[in-house]
């Protein structure tokens, strides 16, 4: 049934809690783990800021090289920080992730295209994005993700966000 999950992280804050859950079911499941982090398009002033102390040439290496390489940085380091977290016992669940990817554009859009072009069973996201409010009943991606998704979402909801009085 679930051969396949795709999680998606914004290595905020929060990003192990949701790993652990993406991992345990992984675990249940026996299903290959996709990890994709979309990264947000340059903005125009970062771009016009570039273009005023770049020339074209070294304008164009770095479209081409330069965000590779921080693209590759990025996909390193979320290898990395499921290492750490996971200490020397998580080498089967890392064994379980088949791919990282890093994949610039809206990020909810970019977990959607992926979803499809991975043929996913599962998508597992983050109920907010480190950048969310805490008043904020469900991040602008996560709640995108669950309109547009022609799979099963798990919403793994942040458990720190809630107020004392709430359960």
């Amino acid at each position: 049934m679930i051969h396949s999950m795709l999680y998606a992280t914004d290595l905020g804050l929060y990003a192990p809690f949701v790993m652990q859950h993406a991992l345990a079911l992984a675990r249940t499941f026996n299903a290959d783990l996709y990890v994709v982090h979309a990264v947000e398009p340059m903005g125009l002033f970062a771009e016009s800021v570039l273009q005023s102390y770049l020339d074209e040439q070294a304008l164009n290496e770095f479209h081409s090289q330069g965000l590779n390489t921080v693209i590759a940085n990025i996909e390193q380091r979320v290898l990395d920080s499921f290492r750490e977290e996971l200490g020397d016992e998580g080498e089967q669940d890392l064994e379980r992730i088949r791919a990282v990817r890093v994949v610039q554009g809206d990020p909810a859009q970019v977990i959607l295209e992926q979803a499809q072009k991975l043929s996913v069973d599962l998508l597992i996201v983050g109920s907010h994005s480190h950048g969310a409010g805490a008043d904020t009943p469900l991040g602008r991606t996560a709640a995108r993700v669950l309109q547009l998704s022609r799979v099963p979402v798990y919403l793994v909801p942040l458990m720190e966000r809630r107020r004392k009085g709430d359960r």
